[in-house]
């Protein structure tokens, strides 16, 4: 999915207050599980939380993720964590863990209500006795705006990147074209990505979740105003 993006991913989402967002998790898994200790943040990115929720808040975490690109910078930013690259529906790990975190809308890419049932019940596997699993979804139908354009800017190194994202929406799937222009000393790129995300209400993830062996409470904030699932 972030084939053309992943060396600045970081850059482009740097207006993201991690430090908040980590400090607010590490409080809702221990709350959820006191004596938790290790965490596997399925579909990573590039490590910001996993790294932010070891240095900060020490907790021993991993990652996992289907994007070669994200993982290297994952490895590089947190080399005391394991990143395993695997699809979300249909990991096995020997490892098992206090907490499974999905974040920043990832779930939604699973698209269908069939694999996201076959991800959460992979995440509930991969817990310990006690464990919990935070997941934080996509939009639900009807709250993006179809043809909606935003523009995004950020400097990497020598270049400044710009993306153009404009969202349609094709019934119960949202469809992200991410057009980027890079401007580099030696010249100028374009390149472009499309994200495809299922829409899901809160009683389809309710559904999705019981039907993956999960009993959840939903929080409509969460956060970054998405919501957030928490689930033993």
């Amino acid at each position: 999915m972030f084939t053309e993006s992943a060396e600045f991913y970081d850059a482009l989402y740097a207006f993201r207050d991690y430090t908040a967002e980590t400090a607010r998790l590490a409080a809702i898994v221990r709350a959820a599980h006191p004596g938790a200790r290790s965490i596997l943040d399925v579909a990573c990115g590039t490590g910001e939380h996993a790294m932010r929720l070891a240095r900060d808040h020490g907790f021993d975490v991993d990652g996992l993720d289907l994007d070669d690109g994200l993982l290297r910078a994952a490895r590089t930013k947190h080399p005391a964590g394991t990143f395993f690259h695997g699809d979300m529906s249909g990991f096995a790990l020997e490892t098992r863990y206090d907490a499974v975190l999905c974040l920043f809308s990832a779930i939604g890419y699973l698209v269908t209500f069939e694999r996201t049932v076959r991800a959460l019940d992979c995440f509930r596997r991969h817990l310990r006795p006690r464990g919990v699993v935070i997941v934080e979804p996509w939009f639900r139908p009807g709250e993006l705006e179809d043809d909606r354009v935003v523009r995004l800017t950020a400097a990497h190194g020598d270049a400044q990147i710009e993306r153009t994202g404009r969202t349609r929406i094709d019934g119960r799937v949202s469809r992200l074209h991410f057009d980027y222009r890079i401007d580099a000393p030696g010249g100028t790129r374009h390149v472009s990505e499309v994200h495809e995300l299922g829409l899901f209400t809160v009683e389809e993830m309710a559904a999705a979740l019981e039907e993956a062996g999960l009993h959840a409470e939903y929080d409509p904030v969460g956060l970054s105003g998405r919501g957030l699932w928490v689930a033993r």
